[in-house]
């Protein structure tokens, strides 16, 4: 067995109380005390029984995290740095995949507390401000992306209106007019795709520039690839594409047609995974801020827990960089 405090306190020449007050942090404890503590602790190789802790401050050191498809390579990289945030607080994650199904939504929104787990981040897709209002469970929650705003709970996500109107300002001034879209979706009256097709019809109203709209059922590289194949009709000479599995699928239709990117068609995505930088042309995308998204996501699931009062449900918007590369640009 590990040392106890007792042990330490034995070492250290202190009370039980000191030690306990020095591996908690508190303040007030001189730094001659601290530094026999800290010493002693070191000696004995002291290892904090954080389950017994959190236990009786009647919390776990559990979070969930729900993401709609966990092979998709964006959820997989925030999963990492929501990871990464959480660690900092000695927390744990407990990954769930929703598949964006409304009732794997609800199933998760109201039976977090039966898993014992001090706070859920979700990125919703099917469920709505209605379903929110509703949830019985008081687990503390947070939600990512842009399916939901307004609602009864705090909400990180980045600008997707500003950030598809930067992405299209970007090829119009590659000097590109005949600029498509590829993403819409028909099923979508709230989430990603629509907000990413009114930053897009932004930037074109802005130039006086016509614009084309092709729809996919699923952001997936393969309705990339046909969703291009029918633009190809009408050959547009860029194309945005609402996100990067898009893009690369899009390209794959592109280049296997003759033609060249960005030469005959330039092409841009969103979400910067880590595909895009290595495919060739490289993948020009806009690059949200995901250890930012995750950072942020995770002090405002801190805040809940902690139940600091005052504070009403939060909007949060994380930043991105436009990044600039060969499917654009050339080389």
């Amino acid at each position: 067995m590990g040392a106890s405090l007792r042990d330490i306190a034995r070492l250290a020449g202190v009370s039980v109380k000191t030690v306990s007050n020095v591996v908690n942090g508190y303040a007030h404890v001189s730094p001659a005390t601290r530094a026999k503590v800290e010493h002693a602790l070191s000696q004995l190789d002291y290892r904090p029984n954080l389950s017994a802790r959190n236990l009786r401050r009647g919390r776990t050191g559990v979070i969930a995290l729900a993401l709609p498809e966990l092979d998709a390579p964006y959820f997989a990289e925030l999963s990492r740095f929501v990871i990464e945030a959480a660690a900092e607080l000695r927390w744990l994650v407990v990954i769930e995949q929703t598949d964006g199904s409304l009732e794997r939504e609800r199933q998760i929104l109201d039976g977090v507390r039966d898993h014992r787990v001090d706070g859920l981040i979700l990125s919703p897709v099917a469920i709505g401000v209605d379903e929110l209002a509703a949830r019985t469970d008081d687990t503390a929650l947070v939600l990512l992306g842009e399916r939901i705003h307004d609602g009864p709970a705090d909400h990180v996500a980045i600008d997707n209106v500003r950030a598809a109107r930067d992405v299209t300002e970007h090829l119009i001034g590659l000097g590109r007019t005949r600029i498509a879209a590829l993403g819409a979706q028909d099923n979508s009256a709230s989430g990603t795709a629509p907000l990413r097709l009114a930053g897009y019809r932004q930037a074109l109203a802005a130039h006086g520039l016509p614009e084309t709209v092709a729809k996919v059922e699923r952001y997936r590289r393969h309705e990339g690839a046909a969703a291009m194949a029918a633009l190809l009709g009408h050959r547009p000479d860029a194309v945005f594409c609402f996100n990067d599995l898009l893009a690369l699928g899009a390209m794959r239709t592109i280049l296997s047609a003759g033609l060249r990117v960005p030469e005959d068609i330039a092409l841009a995505g969103l979400d910067d995974i880590e595909d895009g930088r290595y495919s060739t042309p490289t993948l020009t995308t806009l690059a949200p801020d995901k250890a930012e998204l995750a950072r942020i996501a995770v002090d405002l699931l801190k805040r809940r827990i902690d139940g600091l009062p005052g504070h009403p449900p939060q909007e949060t918007r994380a930043g991105y960089r436009l990044m600039a590369r060969e499917s654009t640009l050339g080389r």
